[in-house]
């Protein structure tokens, strides 16, 4: 038994001291990736989170789907998935959890953080103060636990605001903004009316629903929009055809209020405002007599907390625009990208006038977003993760999405590590040297930095001989004996050098005579894969039936890139489609995808500052195909020298060795005139960088891409023999014991059961 007496002055509560190199504020995708990157390269990290569980609005207390430059596979940015850390996570969840159910991605994130042990984690612990050094520095940051009673102090050397409103920032003076800018400040004609529009994005509750086998009634809360209320507004809540029973968690995004309030300080007003729309569509679904179907349909779960979009965002060294997006520049200084549209929301949310829920604009390919949004001028330890990076109100329509915020976490925590490793400030990271080095690192962990040319000098890779038991020469798409006909546009995006158009041959299916016209284009940009470029145009007479054509360009390619072979829509005719699967081989089809503004072409005004241009988007799986042809002469792009260099990924070319079609145990042989010496393997598998692994309520056909190797075998001597199985992962990091091994003779034998997919490989790294 535990016994204290009456005391006549309070009690006071524990009071724990932590000191720790880093310091990230912020449980969400952002944080999560700082605090794993810094972890992982040596550093203490505290990682605070003020919910009892990570992901912030990913979490099953939110609900909403990670995604970020894939965008549903919605636009023209190809192998577009972020690299590094955050597609871990999502290979990793999807591997786990294909069907999207949130409470295990809440064991995903978890499971990776309590995996690190340089991560002290801290959940359900509330930052409210901090100290200062000086007026540049954060000394130390306090936060309370209720649960536990504890009141604790974070001394830290550096500081990471990854707390979504910049709480940290804020409290130590940086400079920060909210709203909308003008649009003359910066030249973005896209920048909203602020009286008819508004000027912030609001917050939004989901809800998930589920069939009980039984009638289930349903009795509103008092506080509920009654169905004259939802009847009278239905004009103002937008989207009524998404009023749907068909999905078990609902894709609800446009239940949106509160941006014509204070996001921050008047969050809770907001949130009981949404709440009575939420239960009150719910009980127009049930009580309206308009939704039959909802009969044995009960709410399973409606969020308690609203998912935010905005509030603060912090001026940095750099303020990221409009133009910055839709040009895409080049920045020096890239460490992460972005590819989202620019996504903006009426401020009034369900109850605005405007006639659309959001008004959304791509680019034409991704684009980087430079270092310097992700430090203050202000403060000499601190750096801005998530959605307070330095944007405008216009650009962080589009770096706002938790895929974008998660790859500048990982840029975050990878910086604070070379900072303290190297004992030097954030800001002398902007120093080119200092620099290079850290998208250097960056590259090695799997990280894709667009329009940087990263150099990793690797002595013992570049010195080796390199022989391969086979390599593809794609001459062929084998037809599958499956018919596609042409009710969408469709196209065959093709790896080619530069120089000469190879001929085409294809099978194509006439209902009645007709004539095919088939268009030869590019991407003006060769990194983006835009087909935005016609090199020429054929028509193909055909008669009824089936019969082989062959398309004889005369065109030369300006310089290697990704060629597509449109065939424009005609219902008369059909495509033989092929269900192999080759690294950076891809049909795409010009068709919509309404959940993000794709219609089959961008057609803006003109006075906005956003590009015309045509969507060529691939099927997701299990409907993907490519479209059968004899290529002549075959392509060969697929050579073991791909190896060597970085980028890890589908970009102007393959980017990969692949072994031919028929080889599905290949062996790749590194010789070397003498011996030398090796720690450890690093192997970049391809996982589909296509595919967008939305984290919960979509779902996913694999839950292991098919084209991943998922056996390795690494011999280098008598006792040197490692095996691998059942890998899923891009990044597969193998170290040897000791001091390493010496040899100058190694194999890597791999497999993948995949029976449609050439196996191939990404990338490696001698350590």
């Amino acid at each position: 038994m535990i016994e204290e007496l009456f005391e006549n002055n309070k009690r006071t509560q524990r009071v724990q001291h932590i000191d720790t190199h880093l310091l990230v504020a912020g449980g969400g995708m952002a944080g999560v990736c700082a605090a794993i990157a810094a972890a992982r390269q040596g550093l203490r990290v505290a990682l605070v989170q003020d919910r009892p569980v990570l992901g912030g609005n990913a979490s099953s207390e939110v609900r909403l789907w990670v995604l970020g430059a894939t965008s549903h596979m919605g636009n023209n940015n190809r192998w577009a998935r972020e690299g590094g850390l955050l597609n871990e996570l999502l290979v990793e969840n999807t591997y786990r959890n294909k069907e999207g159910n949130p409470v295990i991605f809440d064991t995903v994130l978890l499971d990776k953080v309590l995996a690190e042990k340089n991560i002290s984690l801290f959940l359900n612990t509330v930052v409210y103060d901090i100290e200062k050094k000086g007026s540049r520095n954060i000394a130390s940051v306090t936060a309370y636990n209720p649960q536990n009673e504890t009141r604790y102090v974070f001394n830290a050397k550096l500081f990471c605001d990854a707390t979504g409103d910049g709480l940290l920032a804020y409290m130590a003076g940086a400079q920060y903004r909210q709203g909308a800018e003008d649009a003359e400040e910066f030249g973005e004609k896209f920048a909203p009316n602020k009286e008819t529009y508004g000027e912030k994005l609001g917050h939004t509750i989901f809800f998930y629903i589920k069939d009980a086998g039984k009638p289930v009634q349903y009795v509103p809360p008092h506080f509920a929009l009654s169905i004259n209320e939802v009847e009278s507004s239905i004009n103002k809540i937008h989207n009524p055809e998404y009023f749907s029973t068909k999905e078990a968690g609902c894709k609800y995004w446009w239940i949106e209020y509160g941006g014509r309030l204070d996001t921050i300080k008047d969050t809770e007003e907001v949130k009981y405002r949404l709440l009575s729309v939420v239960y009150g569509i719910w009980n127009y679904i049930k009580n309206s007599g308009r939704f039959p179907e909802s009969r044995n349909l009960t709410l399973e779960w409606a969020g308690t907390i609203p998912g935010k979009r905005e509030s603060r965002r912090f001026v940095g060294y750099y303020m990221l625009t409009q133009q910055d997006i839709i040009e895409q520049r080049m920045q020096p200084d890239a460490v992460a990208f972005g590819g989202w549209s620019l996504d903006l929301h009426p401020a009034d949310g369900v109850f605005s006038k405007e006639k659309k829920a959001c008004t959304q604009w791509h680019a034409k390919g991704i684009y980087p977003i430079p270092y310097r949004c992700y430090i203050t001028p202000h403060l000499d330890n601190l750096f801005l993760a998530g959605r307070i990076i330095s944007a405008t109100h216009v650009a962080f329509a589009s770096t706002r999405v938790m895929a974008t915020c998660a790859a500048g976490g990982e840029a975050v925590g990878t910086a604070a590590a070379y900072c303290i490793h190297h004992n030097c400030t954030p800001d002398e990271l902007m120093d080119e040297q200092h620099m290079a080095k850290l998208q250097t690192l960056l590259t090695r962990n799997g990280v894709y930095l667009p329009q940087t040319d990263v150099q990793i000098a690797n002595n013992v890779l570049q010195t080796a001989t390199i022989k391969a038991s086979s390599t593809l020469v794609l001459d062929q798409l084998s037809p599958s004996g499956e018919w596609k006909t042409l009710v969408h546009s469709a196209a065959q995006m093709l790896p080619i050098s530069k120089d000469a158009m190879p001929n085409i041959s294809l099978w194509l299916r006439a209902s009645q005579e007709t004539s095919l016209k088939v268009e030869l284009r590019i991407s003006s940009k060769p990194f983006n894969h835009t087909p935005d470029q016609t090199l020429e145009t054929v028509e193909l007479p055909l008669h009824a039936g089936e019969q082989e054509v062959t398309l004889a360009f005369k065109c030369h390619i300006p310089s290697d890139c990704y060629a597509f072979v449109c065939f424009i829509k005609n219902q008369h005719v059909a495509l033989q489609a092929c269900n192999s699967i080759v690294s950076g081989v891809i049909a795409t089809f010009n068709k919509c995808l309404p959940a993000v503004s794709n219609w089959g072409k961008q057609e803006p005004p003109a006075h906005i500052g956003v590009e015309r241009f045509e969507f060529w988007c691939p099927e997701r799986r299990e409907k993907a195909y490519n479209i059968a042809m004899k290529i002549t002469p075959g392509l060969r792009c697929f050579a073991p020298e791909n190896l060597l260099a970085p980028p890890y990924r589908p970009v102007n070319k393959p980017n990969a060795w692949v072994a031919a079609l028929h080889d599905k145990q290949p062996t790749l042989t590194f010789t070397w005139e003498n011996e030398r010496q090796i720690k450890g393997i690093k192997l970049f598998t391809d996982v589909d960088y296509d595919h967008p692994m939305e984290t919960v309520q979509w779902g996913h056909a694999d839950n292991r891409m098919p084209q991943c190797v998922d056996g390795i075998e690494i011999i280098a001597s008598p006792n040197t023999h490692v095996t691998i199985t059942n890998n899923y992962q891009a990044m597969i990091d193998v170290a040897f014991e000791g001091k390493g091994i010496t040899t100058n003779h190694l194999e890597i034998r791999l497999s993948n059961a995949s029976p449609n997919a050439a196996v191939a490989l990404m990338g490696i790294q001698f350590i």
